[in-house]
């Protein structure tokens, strides 16, 4: 081969190596978002495939874990963030993170679209649900009139061995219940001691501490325990999706109502993908599609109500509660309970 081949045939090869090289660097660079959440498998997957319809470039991964559990990964990753969007946990989880600056600022376009108590002041998170506590029962075995009307029928020594409670430490549903039993006293005392003497009466009762909420549903169900306490948008799920025998009743006396909330975690590696995410799944369309479909009900005040399932406008007797102290006192008042009171009392 002559030098004058030898040397186009090299020319050429550069080229090529260059055209891909240019046509690689063009092509747009596959977008991710890592969401960690509470939210449920269901949910998530349909969230995110809408998602996909309107954004298929973006890879979506979500990771479905308790909430304080996913506070605890986002201290733990403080320094080095991996989830880019925190979809899904009580108002004082996430005044807690907010306190701790794990969480980036960001006014939502629907910023002026909700209570300023379903935000937080500083735009580093925002309500997206409300979510009311209830006590529940196997509809099966026990019938409307006999099931638990108030907290303190909880009590009754005709449930012992009957009640069935999720662990507390990883569940904002059970640490506001908890606390609320707690404050009901404290409010009036500026002690404890007789919201942990409650517990203890509950402790009594109950039959097990689950794990996690899908157990004790179908725990509810296999009669393993017939009464229950728990949020009303994972009752409606088991008792329309599943069909399972559960019926539940609004406390007569007041039930706390949290404000469930979403938030961009500070130094997300995909801040802009999290803020089209954030968008998406708060738009009222996506709003009204999870009250329907996941029982979910919406803070924001611009939603059409009429569009929503009836019981979604019925008036809940909200139980006022200092949520701030709940906040700052919950963590010292689970620990008494889970080393003094939790399955002490039967002994």
């Amino acid at each position: 081969m002559s030098f004058r081949a030898a040397h186009l045939l090299l020319t050429i090869a550069c080229l090529s190596a260059l055209l891909v090289s240019c046509n690689r660097s063009s092509s747009p660079a596959a977008r991710k978002l890592l969401i960690y959440t509470p939210h449920g498998q269901d949910l998530l997957r349909d969230f995110v495939a809408r998602y996909k319809v309107a954004h298929p470039e973006t890879d979506v991964e979500f990771l479905d874990m308790g909430s304080r559990e996913i506070l605890e990964r986002v201290r733990a990753e403080r320094n080095r963030p991996q989830a880019d969007l925190w979809w899904g946990a009580a108002h004082t989880t996430f005044q807690t993170a907010t306190d701790e600056n794990l969480l980036a600022p960001y006014r939502p376009t629907w910023a002026d679209k909700i209570p300023n108590s379903s935000r937080d002041s500083q735009d580093r998170w925002y309500g997206t649900y409300q979510t009311p506590e209830v006590i529940v029962y196997n509809s099966d075995a026990v019938r409307a009139e006999e099931a638990p009307k108030d907290w303190d029928d909880v009590l009754d020594p005709k449930w012992r061995d009957r009640i069935l409670i999720r662990n507390p430490n990883p569940s904002d549903s059970m640490r506001a219940i908890f606390g609320a039993m707690i404050w009901r006293f404290y409010k009036d005392t500026g002690s404890p001691e007789k919201g942990y003497d409650w517990l203890r009466r509950l402790d009594m009762n109950v039959h097990e501490y689950t794990a996690d909420g899908t157990l004790l549903m179908q725990k509810l169900v296999r009669r393993e325990g017939l009464i229950s306490l728990w949020n009303l948008p994972d009752v409606w799920i088991y008792k329309e999706q599943k069909g399972f025998p559960i019926g539940y009743v609004f406390p007569a006396s007041g039930t706390p109502v949290i404000t469930d909330g979403i938030a961009i975690v500070r130094g997300a590696p995909n801040e802009e993908e999290a803020k089209r995410f954030y968008e998406f799944v708060t738009t009222p369309e996506s709003l009204v599609l999870a009250a329907k479909k996941y029982y979910r009900i919406p803070v924001r005040t611009d939603v059409d109500r009429s569009q929503l399932p009836a019981w979604m406008n019925e008036r809940v007797n909200e139980m006022p509660l200092d949520w701030d102290l709940l906040r700052k006192q919950s963590g010292e008042w689970l620990r008494y309970w889970d080393t003094e009171i939790r399955g002490r009392s039967k002994r």
